[in-house]
C-alpha cells in the first residue's frame, strides 16, 4: 500500500485544493474494493494539502469525489491522508488560484514534471508538478515559461541572486570521444528550455595572427566533435539569435582556454575583445556582477583566463569581465580572490562510490546559496555605482573519470541529476524545525547550477526545479 501524499507549494501564491476524485484505471473494480475505499474517505483530508498533476484526458467517471476548500500557503509542505488504495487507482486534484482552476492527476505515469491542465481558456497562471513516486511527494512550481522566465523579475534584481540553470561544456552535444560529450541537446534547445549559463572552453586557432577570430570549441585537449572543428563564432550566433527573440533574458558565459598548442591567456583575451565581446550592445564586460536590467539581451562575461596588459586598464583600470581567473582546483567550496564567484567544482570521481560524496558537496553548495537574502532597492531602480555584494554561487553537478565507464559524464548525471531534483523538491530551503516559529533563512536561491545531460529524452525536470526556486525572490519583489 502506498504512503500518504505529501504536497509542497513552492509557488509565490496560495493555492487552494477545491476537489479530489478517485478514478479506477483498470476496466473493472470489485464492489468490495469500492466499499473498502469508501470506509476510509471520512479521514482522507484530516491534514489535506495541495498537489500538482499532468494534463488529464477526460477519464472514466470517478467512483469517489469530494468538494473541499483547503488552502496551502506559499513555501509550505503538508502531509495528507490522500493515497490510492490500490495500484489501479489515480487521484485527480483540482486547485484554484485567484479564481482560476487547474487539474492534476497523480500518480503520473513517470516521475517527469508535468504541466497542470488549466480548466479555463487563456489562463493567467501556469503550474508544473514534479511527483517523486518513491517518497509519495508532490511539489508544485510556477516555472512553465522556460523560454523567457526572466521577464517576471525586476530590473534591479542582482543577477547573482537568481536561481539559474547552466550546462557544463555546453556545446558538447556532438559525436565525440568518451567522456568528452557532456550534453544531450544543442545549445539552442538548452536556451529555449531555460538554461542561462554556458560553460565554454576554447583553443585559439591562430594566436599569433590578430586578424584571425578562430576559437575552436574544446573539452580539455580534445575537440568537441569527431566530424570537424566547431567554432565559438557559430555558437555566439545562436546565442544572439535567442536573445534577439527573447530580449528579457540574459546568458552568462564562462570562458576558459583549454586545448593543445602554445596559445596564452593574453592572446585569447585579445581575440575575444577584438572579434567577439567588444560590442557593448551584445556583451556586459564590466568587472562586476550586474543587475538583471543591465544584462537583458546581452551575454555576461565570466572570464577564467588572464588578461592582456592593455585589457587590465579597461573600465577605468578595473579590468575586463567578471574575474574568475583563479579558483581552487577540484574544490568542494572556494571563493575566487575577486570575491565575485564562490564555486563547488569537485570533479575527480575516480570510483562510482564517490558519486555520493559529489552529491553531498552539491547539496551543501545549494544550501549556501539558499541562505542569502539579496538587497532590493526601495524604488526598484538600478544603482550601478553600488554593485551587488552577493557573489555568484556556481555549483557544478559534473564529474568524470575517462578510465571508468561508470564515471563517464552521462553515467554520473544519471545518478546526480535525480538526486538534486529530489533535494530541491523535498528539502531545499526547508525551515528549521528547531525554531519556535520556524522560517527559512534566505531567499532559497540555488545559485548557478551547472549540469550534464539535462534534457535527455525530453526530461527537463532539473531545469524546471531550478527556475522554480526564483519564486520566493519574485514574491519579495512583488510585495515590495
Amino acid at each position: 500500500m502506498s504512503s500518504p501524499l505529501t504536497i509542497r507549494n513552492l509557488t509565490s501564491r496560495p493555492i487552494e485544493l477545491k476537489r479530489y476524485e478517485y478514478h479506477a484505471t483498470a476496466p473493472s473494480l470489485s464492489r468490495g474494493g469500492i466499499a473498502n475505499i469508501t470506509q476510509n474517505v471520512t479521514s482522507l483530508f484530516r491534514n489535506a494539502t495541495t498537489p500538482a498533476a499532468p494534463p488529464v484526458s477526460e477519464p472514466a467517471s470517478s467512483f469517489i469525489h469530494q468538494d473541499v476548500s483547503i488552502r496551502i500557503e506559499p513555501f509550505t509542505s503538508l502531509q495528507t491522508d490522500i493515497k490510492p488504495q490500490s495500484p489501479n487507482e489515480t487521484i485527480h486534484l483540482t486547485f484554484e488560484t485567484e479564481g482560476e482552476q487547474h487539474r492534476l492527476e497523480t500518480p503520473t505515469p513517470t516521475s517527469d514534471s508535468t504541466i497542470l491542465k488549466p480548466l479555463a481558456e487563456n489562463p493567467r497562471f501556469k503550474y508544473t508538478a514534479v511527483h517523486l513516486l518513491e517518497h509519495s511527494h508532490l511539489t508544485l512550481y510556477s516555472s512553465a515559461y522556460l523560454s523567457s522566465w526572466m521577464r517576471s523579475l525586476r530590473d534591479d534584481t542582482p543577477l547573482s541572486a537568481l536561481s539559474i540553470p547552466g550546462t557544463h561544456n555546453s556545446p558538447t552535444c556532438h559525436r565525440a570521444l568518451p567522456s568528452v560529450r557532456c550534453q544531450a541537446t544543442s545549445p539552442p534547445e538548452q536556451l529555449d528550455n531555460g538554461v542561462r549559463f554556458f560553460d565554454i572552453r576554447v583553443q585559439p586557432e591562430a594566436p599569433l595572427d590578430p586578424a584571425k577570430d578562430g576559437l575552436i570549441l574544446v573539452h580539455g585537449v580534445f575537440p568537441i566533435s569527431l566530424t570537424g572543428n566547431k567554432y565559438l563564432r557559430d555558437l555566439l550566433a545562436e546565442v544572439y539569435n535567442f536573445l534577439d527573440r527573447n530580449p528579457s533574458e540574459t546568458v552568462i558565459m564562462s570562458l576558459k582556454r583549454e586545448g593543445t598548442g602554445d596559445a596564452t591567456d593574453a592572446q585569447l583575451s585579445r581575440i575575444l575583445k577584438d572579434h567577439c565581446a567588444g560590442d557593448l550592445k551584445r556583451w556586459f564586460t564590466a568587472p562586476r556582477i550586474p543587475y538583471l536590467g543591465e544584462a537583458r539581451g546581452k551575454v555576461v562575461l565570466i572570464r577564467r583566463f588572464g588578461l592582456d596588459d592593455n585589457l587590465k586598464h579597461e573600465w577605468g583600470g578595473a579590468g575586463w569581465g567578471i574575474d574568475a581567473e583563479n579558483w581552487a582546483d577540484n574544490t568542494p567550496n572556494a571563493t575566487c580572490p575577486s570575491g565575485d564567484v564562490c564555486v563547488q567544482d569537485f570533479y575527480e570521481v575516480l570510483e562510482t562510490e564517490n558519486i555520493e560524496k559529489k552529491i553531498q558537496y552539491s547539496q551543501d553548495h545549494l544550501e549556501r546559496a539558499a541562505k542569502c537574502v539579496c538587497k532590493l532597492s526601495e524604488r526598484g531602480e538600478i544603482n550601478a555605482a553600488e554593485p551587488p555584494k552577493q557573489p555568484f554561487f556556481i555549483n557544478f553537478l559534473t564529474a568524470s573519470n575517462f578510465w571508468k565507464v561508470g564515471c563517464w559524464p552521462e553515467k554520473i548525471a544519471a545518478k546526480l541529476n535525480p538526486a538534486i531534483v529530489d533535494f530541491l523538491c523535498r528539502r531545499h530551503n526547508e525551515p528549521s524545525s528547531t525554531e519556535a516559529e520556524p522560517k527559512a533563512a534566505g531567499d532559497g536561491s540555488t545559485g548557478i547550477v551547472v549540469c550534464d545531460w539535462v534534457g535527455y529524452k525530453g526530461n527537463w525536470d532539473l531545469v524546471r526545479c531550478i527556475v522554480g526556486m526564483n519564486a520566493k525572490l519574485e514574491m519579495r519583489e512583488h510585495d515590495g
